[in-house]
């Protein structure tokens, strides 16, 4: 069985973010695959300072393991100033090459305005020097407060439609490169 990560990288209470990961993630279980979520919104992490060691933030350590143990990694950030947020830099950033090296990913954006690839070029530029393989499909959600039902149910088929392409191109990568 497939083992994703799956990172939200936004800490709005309400996060159209986790939002897109929850859809996601269920997709990617439907395939059969096995997802282990870390939202960073529960999580107690330090900012990165260059360090290695984080004895006194516990959470830290299951980043790593979680990731480390994972095929497959599914990144979901909020669009912020033409970039990825800060608190998913910084999750990285606390990572090293023994976790994410070689982790095939999936990578969503979220953004207020017109739908643009800036978050999720940056995350790929990322990823590439870490020595991860980004798929070549990605979700890019713009104007999110209209993407949604009350439920937090895609509106858009389409949409919806890409995100079953990218859940079934995560989970197939993910098994090849095991």
């Amino acid at each position: 069985m497939v083992k994703i990560a799956a990172i939200n990288g936004s800490l709005r209470e309400d996060s159209y973010s986790a939002k897109a990961i929850e859809i996601a993630i269920a997709r990617i279980e439907a395939l059969g695959a096995e997802v282990t979520f870390l939202d960073l919104r529960k999580m107690n992490l330090p900012f990165c300072d260059g360090g290695k060691e984080f004895d006194q933030y516990p959470d830290v350590e299951k980043l790593r393991q979680t990731v480390k143990e994972a095929d497959g990694l599914l990144l979901a950030t909020p669009e912020y100033h033409g970039s990825v947020s800060g608190v998913m830099k910084n999750a990285l950033d606390l990572m090293s090459f023994d976790e994410l090296s070689g982790k095939v990913t999936g990578l969503i954006s979220v953004l207020g305005g017109q739908p643009n690839s800036n978050a999720l070029n940056h995350l790929r530029l990322i990823m590439r020097w870490v020595h991860a393989w980004v798929i070549p499909e990605q979700v890019a959600i713009g104007q999110a407060w209209q993407a949604f039902n009350e439920e937090g149910k895609l509106i858009d088929e389409k949409l919806s439609e890409r995100f079953d392409k990218f859940a079934m191109s995560l989970v197939e990568n993910s098994q090849k490169l095991r």
